[in-house]
């Protein structure tokens, strides 16, 4: 006996069975400057088919100009292709170009010079994503009740533990678990150091993309469980917010969370922006386009 795939109904009408929907995000984001910090130098942008938060490195001039510049810019070129990324290397293309307005921006303006920012992105192609960063914003996925971290931190700390130099208990408190090896400022050496990896999209699995405002201060445990007990991504988001001014987080907090779900079209999910990048007039053009 041959078993043929497909509708009973299709295959006696000739008409070919529908192509499986993509896959994509529902997605809640929410940013906060915290207790602690006059102002915001986190940006985010959430989709259907993307997602990416920007933490402007602490230290350096104009850290929100630098998450708002490469958040507006990656957005913009994404929506100019309908949100779906082709591969790897234009994703590559895409930041490198980001990034590159970052340089552009301190030629005519040299106030802005050491301005820089981390990134964290989920990039979907339909039946997987890409998961790319540069410095110690982090990517962590949510699946059966497990949270896994998918990224690894780009600081001097880890370093210092790869080396042997400090063990894991040291971590935590180290005076230098600030200092980030890579980032985002305007060198095309930076874009170039961009951490790509491609892993499948599953229904019911749930994203986290946060800056260390959350990760630097709330327990991953607490982490885990606030993900897994909201009933959607926005709850999600508001509840991860809420846990880190509980632990009085001496950071900008900015998180988004996706949930993996198959798309309409058009997808019903709209893109926002948050944190600097929201308060940014050319935030509100990009999303015009």
């Amino acid at each position: 006996m041959q078993w043929i795939a497909g509708n009973a109904d299709d295959i006696l009408t000739g008409v070919p069975p529908a192509p499986p929907a993509p896959l994509g995000f529902e997605t809640g984001q929410a940013s906060i400057s915290g207790d602690y910090r006059d102002g915001n130098e986190d940006s985010l942008y959430a989709s259907s088919w993307s997602a990416f938060v920007a933490d402007g490195v602490g230290g350096h001039a104009a850290g929100e100009v630098a998450s708002a510049t490469v958040a507006i810019r990656l957005a913009s070129m994404l929506d100019a292709t309908e949100g779906r990324l082709p591969g790897e290397d234009r994703l590559r293309e895409l930041v490198a170009i980001a990034n590159a307005d970052l340089a552009l921006r301190v030629r005519m303006d040299s106030t802005l010079a050491g301005m820089a920012t981390t990134l964290v992105g989920l990039f979907s192609g339909g039946e997987q994503v890409l998961v790319a960063h540069t410095g110690d914003s982090r990517a962590y996925r949510l699946r059966d009740g497990s949270l896994a971290q998918v990224t690894e931190d780009d600081s001097l700390v880890r370093e210092l533990l790869a080396s042997g130099a400090i063990v894991e208990a040291e971590v935590a408190d180290h005076p230098l678990r600030s200092v980030v090896t890579h980032v985002l400022g305007g060198d095309p050496e930076d874009a170039a150091a961009l951490h790509v990896s491609a892993e499948p999209l599953r229904r019911g699995d749930r994203w986290l993309l946060a800056s260390d405002g959350l990760t630097d201060y709330v327990p991953v445990a607490e982490v885990a469980e606030t993900l897994d007990a909201a009933a959607g991504p926005q709850d999600a988001a508001d509840a991860l917010v809420a846990l880190a001014l509980r632990y009085s987080a001496r950071d900008n907090v900015s998180v988004v969370v996706a949930d993996v779900v198959e798309l309409t079209d058009p997808p019903a999910y709209h893109p926002a922006f948050g944190g600097s990048a929201a308060a940014d007039p050319a935030s509100s053009r990009t999303l015009e386009v």
